[in-house]
């Protein structure tokens, strides 16, 4: 398969990508600064700003599946960069695209009608980043694009134990934290076996 990735260098993105190397997939990753990533003879590493609707066109154009971990960082470069990505899969005619979202926008237990970031599940007092990934759902959903937004709790580094629990559109109940490398793998396996597409899904242990 060839898989396009956005967010290489990030936790889950970089393990994604070693990963799919490791697997045996042809890989092109889109990246400020190239040498964060090391050589692979199946990863081209592109230089490029995925704020540039010509270089994540560039990017996609082989790609079989895109696959997303931009990280929010107190910026609107998540959401700058869905709408070019959502154009060029488009172009290109790629229909497979999974991204890492958030937790808090999953919907609330207790008020359904909303996200969990709007409800007192969250204890987050800042929601700039949740708020950023509702945006990237919502582009997403209305699309006829096969998404699948991974929408992990508390997100500590650990390896991967392929133990977790997953829950459409809401967080598994009592949930607590979930590994970088269980949420890279579980979106790795989602990516290879479909089975939460055009839905968000919620990941804990």
């Amino acid at each position: 398969m060839k898989i396009t990735i956005f967010g290489a260098t990030g936790r889950v993105g970089n393990e994604f990508l070693r990963r799919a190397l490791e697997d045996g997939h042809n890989v092109t990753a889109l990246v400020r600064i190239p040498s964060k990533l090391a050589f692979h003879e199946n990863l081209t590493i592109y230089a490029g700003n995925i704020r540039k609707a010509e270089d994540v066109k560039e990017a996609i154009k082989d790609a079989d599946a895109v696959f997303s971990a931009i990280g929010t960082d107190k910026t609107t470069t998540l959401t700058d960069a869905i709408p070019l990505i959502i154009e060029a899969m488009n172009h290109h005619e790629v229909k497979r695209i999974i991204t890492i979202g958030t937790a808090g926008i999953l919907q609330s237990r207790t008020n359904p009608e909303v996200y969990r970031f709007q409800s007192t599940e969250s204890k987050r007092r800042l929601t700039f980043a949740a708020e950023e990934h509702a945006k990237v759902y919502e582009q997403l959903a209305d699309t006829k694009l096969e998404w699948t937004i991974v929408c992990p709790t508390y997100l500590p580094q650990g390896e991967a134990t392929g133990e977790w629990r997953a829950e459409r559109n809401f967080l598994p109940d009592n949930s607590v934290e979930i590994s970088v490398g269980d949420t890279a793998l579980f979106a790795f396996n989602e990516l290879l076996e479909p089975q939460y597409v055009a839905t968000r899904v919620g990941i804990a242990y």
